[in-house]
């Protein structure tokens, strides 16, 4: 049973939790450095980043998530915690960092504000998933080592993607019931 963090700062801890001990893996909240040490793979919540970095920084977590990040270890980030996977980012704060480690660009809140959220049914990865969007980015440009996972209207938006051990989605899946994100990202943690 893979131990995976849920990085534990701001968002969708508690759902992100359960998601993953539903699809077997042990589920530990992560806020310090020595408990992501701890770890062999992480999820980085939903939720608003912009204050995920700074709290990051307040707990002296960025710079030792962008070392396991840059070492390998497997990541999964859901909304916000796709801007923080990403390498770049638009429409973010003036000085706004991310962790990197996907080659991306990202454009914050790109479905709109917090009225025009919206579910959708996708398929992810071969198989059909609902998806919820919450004031979700979406992806507007990869470097040739992303592979697109998922897309959404309008326009075939990217919503979904993975570059080696790292992946990312702009919808929330820990909402949904339906574990199959989930597992597929214990599986990545389990292949490495």
């Amino acid at each position: 049973m893979p131990k995976i963090g849920v990085l534990a700062l701001q968002g969708d801890v508690r759902e992100h939790v359960h998601m993953l001990e539903e699809a077997g893996a042990q589920a530990i909240a992560v806020r310090r450095p020595a408990e992501l040490d701890a770890v062999e793979g992480l999820v980085i919540p939903g939720g608003e980043s912009t204050t995920i970095w700074k709290l990051a920084e307040i707990f002296d977590l960025l710079e030792p998530l962008r070392m396991r990040i840059k070492d390998g270890m497997p990541a999964y980030g859901s909304c916000a915690g796709m801007i923080m996977l990403a390498d770049r980012i638009q429409d973010g704060i003036e000085g706004q960092q991310t962790i990197g480690g996907i080659d991306m660009v990202v454009r914050r809140n790109a479905f709109g504000r917090q009225v025009d959220s919206f579910e959708s049914d996708l398929s992810f990865a071969g198989a059909d998933v609902h998806a919820v969007f919450i004031r979700a980015p979406w992806v507007e440009s990869v470097g040739s080592e992303v592979e697109v996972l998922a897309t959404a209207p309008p326009g075939d938006r990217i919503v979904a993607v993975r570059q080696g051990p790292l992946l990312a989605t702009s919808f929330h899946p820990e909402l949904t019931g339906d574990t199959r994100v989930h597992e597929y990202f214990v599986n990545m943690v389990r292949e490495l």
